[in-house]
């Protein structure tokens, strides 16, 4: 697995995690197998603090606001999960990184003061909250969603899941 990652952000989240890059890897690792995914894959991963987080969600989703995480899957998914749509007839590879195989699973942003922020509202580490959020943006590059009250409740599990697996507890 390739783990693209860039830290933009002014914070402090780094010294708070130790070694983030090295965690985000484990995570959607931990994320992939779960989900059996046949691939290896590659993701980017972004720090960024809330401005430039913003400035993102006004631009690809004309909300004038920040946010924890963004997620930009490559894949369109019929079914949550489902990677049998990439060996169908018809798919020119272009999911597919051409010099190394991997499947382009998509770019993570995340917004390194609401991590640390939410870790505090919610009562649990960094690590957790950080861990979670990759998490979270992880399942959206697999084509899961939580706009209705069944995806939600299927996504959820999945998470709890996926943390479970990886012993990332509150």
């Amino acid at each position: 697995m390739t783990l693209n990652y860039e830290n933009d952000s002014e914070t402090d989240l780094e010294e708070r995690l130790g070694d983030a890059r090295k965690l985000a890897q484990r995570v959607v690792e931990g994320c992939l197998m779960v989900l059996h995914c046949p691939y290896e894959a590659e993701v980017n991963v972004s720090i960024m603090d809330s401005g430039e987080v913003r400035q993102l969600n006004q631009q690809f989703r004309s909300i004038d606001q920040t946010t924890d995480v963004l997620s930009f899957p490559m894949v369109q998914y019929e079914k949550e999960g489902d990677f049998s749509i990439l060996e169908r007839d018809g798919n020119d590879g272009d999911n597919f990184n051409p010099e190394t195989g991997e499947l382009l699973l998509g770019d993570i942003v995340l917004n390194a003061e609401k991590v640390i922020s939410q870790a505090e509202e919610y009562g649990h580490s960094v690590k957790r909250e950080y861990a979670f959020l990759i998490t979270h943006s992880v399942l959206h590059l697999c084509g899961f969603d939580h706009m209705e009250k069944a995806e939600a409740e299927r996504m959820e599990k999945k998470q709890k899941e996926i943390l479970e697996m990886l012993n990332i507890q509150r």
